[in-house]
């Protein structure tokens, strides 16, 4: 069992900077927790309070029901894996993972046993005689891993261990360390500031920004309802449309309206604008560019909003799809196109909206009015 509960958790600095500010968090036992936001909003910090390597300025750490904010990082039964592999050079692979458990006194008979173990799960017994210097960027985040898991500890903690990798080799790691989890059946907290590491590892993902939690969900929870224009720009890759529009009535249905463009909502989200009081209002609405649809694609049956025209300013080829940029009347926009589409820079063509898909968020406050 490793459960870990963190109760008003901050990390205030001498100089009066709150890196991390009331972070309320439970977490069971066996889940694959992600930690995401961009570089400085705390997630590290809060990584490094939960492994001891930061003191706990307000709240409470609990692993396991006990109480841990003053217990040394080695007594804490947490494992740690870097993004900068902190590896031995002149140990062999054997050694830098066997230690941990040579610190810890172990036999050489559970040392080895270990050691083979975790080389088998990892794939690393053909390397277990070469240095770190002989070894790729994977291998050695492998190693590193290795060395958390001889362990055997209640948590595994890792800090972007991804992102000294290339492209190819990230896809990679990331199926490696989901089936690592499947494998071990461990409480892993994963730091990262790449969204799509997040959506693709995460049993759940903690969006933060300025040491402030946002939202706490799924992964397709985050990206269907997200709580607010934050959460909604830094889940989905490219991030969503965003157009500031005025909402009207009209034949009794309510509208958006953004420079000369107007657009009906569906019922179920219009009736929820009108109820809380947005009609007249300026409001801003989103869409993401999979949910925008350009006149020479097919709708694949979705309830589509009134066509608008958009003038094509960057084509981006993507191998089997192809991303437009454009710009409207009252702001810009992107969509997915197919590869196939003769759609290129500089045409002019008309797009329209999933209408189902259509997120509204206050102005002002930037919350979800209506997903």
């Amino acid at each position: 069992m490793a459960t870990l509960s963190l109760e008003h958790i901050g990390k205030k600095y001498p100089n009066g900077f709150e890196g991390v500010k009331d972070f309320n968090l439970e977490i069971a036992d066996k889940e694959f927790i992600i930690f995401v936001g961009p570089s400085g909003c705390g997630k590290s910090t809060t990584l490094r309070m939960i492994a001891g390597l930061e003191t706990i300025t307000s709240g409470t750490l609990k692993i396991d029901g006990r109480v841990v904010n003053d217990v040394e990082p080695k007594d804490r039964d947490i494992a740690m894996v870097f993004q900068n592999y902190a590896l031995y050079p002149h140990m062999t692979v054997y050694d830098n993972m066997a230690f941990p458990m040579k610190l810890r006194k172990a036999s050489p008979e559970d040392i080895d046993k270990a050691v083979h173990e975790a080389a088998r799960i990892l794939d690393l017994e053909k390397l277990l005689d070469r240095k770190p210097s002989a070894l790729s960027g994977g291998q050695r985040q492998r190693v590193a891993m290795g060395r958390a898991i001889v362990r055997n500890p209640k948590v595994y903690l890792m800090d972007e261990p991804l992102s000294n990798l290339d492209a190819k080799l990230r896809v990679q790691m990331r199926a490696e360390i989901s089936k690592l989890h499947d494998r071990l059946g461990a409480t892993i907290i994963y730091v990262t500031h790449d969204q799509t590491e997040a959506m693709t590892l995460g049993t759940r993902i903690v969006v933060i920004k300025d040491g402030v939690m946002q939202q706490v969900d799924t992964p397709n929870k985050l990206y269907s309802e997200p709580v607010n224009l934050f959460v909604a720009g830094f889940i989905g890759s490219p991030q969503m449309n965003f157009i500031d529009a005025k909402v009207g009535e009209a034949a009794g249905k309510v509208t958006l309206t953004f420079g000369h463009n107007t657009i009906t909502l569906p019922d179920s989200k219009g009736s929820v604008l009108k109820k809380k009081g947005y009609v007249g209002k300026v409001v801003t609405f989103g869409i993401r560019p999979e949910d925008v649809v350009e006149q020479h694609e097919h709708d694949k049956g979705r309830t589509l909003s009134e066509a608008i025209d958009a003038t094509v300013t960057v084509y981006e080829l993507l191998g089997s799809e192809a991303m437009i940029y454009g710009e409207v009347d009252g702001g810009q926009i992107s969509a997915h196109i197919e590869a196939t589409n003769p759609v290129r820079t500089g045409d002019k063509i008309k797009v329209a909206f999933d209408a189902d898909k259509i997120h509204v968020f206050d102005k002002d406050t930037e919350l979800a009015i209506v997903h």
